[in-house]
């Protein structure tokens, strides 16, 4: 990961795209009209209450969905009309997902959760290899020594941990987030939004969608949705995670030690 944060060229850039869903006659405009640049090395909350058209864009964002018009560009490719083949390859080399329900396979340790993207990607490792690559990729974000914990021995704060590992383990050029702290308590979120911090202070692009404006205040930058069009953009006073603010939020221990090996 490259260090340093923005003003390294535009990353992702929507050119007024629109989003229609077709049932029988009827037509649901979930985006209408977004133009969007965001640049390398940014920290972008998208924002927006249920309906907003927050999840349909970051789903465009993701590759995961075809805009109906208008143009997206992914680190200066059109990949908007790619074919299912061609943006499968895009989110493994340049996009990680992190999402709410972690998404983790139960009977699979988080070792194995977190080599499971390089399975299916184009560089051949060998076994030793996928090891030490995903170990070091669970070191970064302080599960180290619950490499062979089952999703079922971790508590959610780990469990989400799990889940940024198995992001970052391709060397995604932009981490997306789903309403990443959604089934975590106050404290467990602050340390999730750290860790997003950490990432971002390194140089990866952080595009995270919440309805929450206290996960929003991490960002540095908030976009505001609403009826599937950006309704406000602006830069924000930045947030920042300090260990002693982790410590204000309860006497209990962190959640993230509650569970023992």
């Amino acid at each position: 990961m490259a260090e340093g944060n923005q003003g390294n060229g535009v990353v992702v850039e929507l050119d007024d795209v629109h989003k229609i869903y077709r049932s029988g006659e009827m037509e649901v405009h979930a985006v209408c009209g977004v133009s969007l640049k965001i640049q390398t090395g940014e920290f972008v909350a998208l924002m927006g209450s249920s309906g907003s058209g927050k999840s349909t864009l970051m789903n465009i964002v993701g590759c995961l969905d075809r805009p109906t018009h208008g143009r997206y560009l992914l680190d200066g490719q059109d990949v908007s009309h790619l074919e299912r083949d061609q943006l499968a390859d895009y989110r493994n080399t340049k996009l990680g997902f992190v999402f709410q329900s972690f998404n983790l396979l139960p009977r699979t340790s988080a070792r194995e959760n977190v080599e499971l993207p390089l399975l299916y990607g184009t560089r051949r490792l060998t076994n030793a290899e996928l090891r030490e690559k995903a170990d070091e990729v669970l070191n970064s974000v302080g599960l180290t020594g619950r490499e062979d914990h089952h999703p079922s021995q971790l508590s959610g704060g780990q469990q989400q941990r799990v889940a940024i590992a198995r992001a970052l383990i391709n060397d995604p050029e932009v981490l997306l987030a789903d309403e990443p702290t959604g089934n975590l308590d106050s404290r467990t979120s602050v340390e999730i939004m750290g860790i997003f911090q950490q990432l971002n202070n390194h140089g990866i692009t952080v595009i995270m969608v919440t309805h929450e404006p206290d996960i929003a205040s991490y960002a540095r930058r908030n976009v505001m949705m609403r009826d599937g069009a950006v309704k406000t953009d602006r830069a924000v006073k930045q947030r920042f995670v300090a260990t002693d603010e982790i410590a204000k939020l309860g006497g209990a221990e962190s959640e993230a030690d509650e569970i023992q090996p």
